[in-house]
């Protein structure tokens, strides 16, 4: 018996690329037209201006800041105000520089306490109950910082005097010295030479 085989045809199908499929282009669409927001040129203020090249800090920030700056200090002006205004003005000026310092010239009716004998004699010569407004010889000293720190640490309320000393004789303000009372003119970079209030 002759068995007859039929040869089979196999349909072609048609395939996809896998990488024709990945590279096949999705018709084109075209995106609305969108204008670019306007930019304004750079100006001083934000380009290289060095005052603001760190950028202000934000108002509630500086209200704490500036709050607690005037919480520490009080300037000559101020304390010299308080202090002539008559009466009581609620605080005690203390010079915390040496004798010879002291003798040289010292604020009107300031107690004299050197920084190092602070911590002996502090309650000696200051009621607690009274705040004390330290001062030294002046900006490019930290003594009255260093007198303000040593009476906060034994529980004194205490600020400190800017400008010290040198401010208080520049501004035209009396002092003393161990052959009496003397004054200077007011400098005028200072203070005003022709009003007794600088208005700020």
């Amino acid at each position: 018996m002759t068995t007859t085989t039929t040869p089979t045809t196999t349909s072609p199908t048609t395939t996809t690329s896998p990488v024709k499929a990945l590279t096949t282009k999705a018709p084109a669409t075209k995106a609305p037209a969108t204008k670019a927001p306007a930019t304004k040129a750079p100006t001083a203020k934000t380009a290289d201006n060095p005052v603001l090249r760190v950028a202000p800090a934000s108002p509630a920030a500086a209200a704490a800041y500036f709050g607690a700056s005037l919480a520490f200090h009080a300037d000559v002006s101020d304390v010299a105000g308080a202090l002539t205004a008559g009466g009581d003005p609620g605080f005690v000026v203390l010079d915390s520089r040496s004798t010879a310092s002291w003798d040289q010239g010292h604020v009107p009716g300031a107690v004299h306490l050197p920084t190092a004998l602070i911590p002996e004699h502090a309650d000696q010569l200051l009621d607690r109950s009274v705040p004390v407004v330290t001062y030294c010889w002046g900006p490019g000293c930290n003594g009255a910082t260093r007198a303000a720190l040593a009476l906060a640490e034994l529980g004194f309320q205490v600020k400190e005097m800017l400008g010290g000393f040198e401010y208080w004789v520049r501004e035209g303000f009396a002092y003393e010295t161990w052959e009496g009372r003397e004054h200077r003119a007011a400098d005028p970079l200072t203070a005003p030479v022709d009003a007794d209030d600088c208005g700020c």
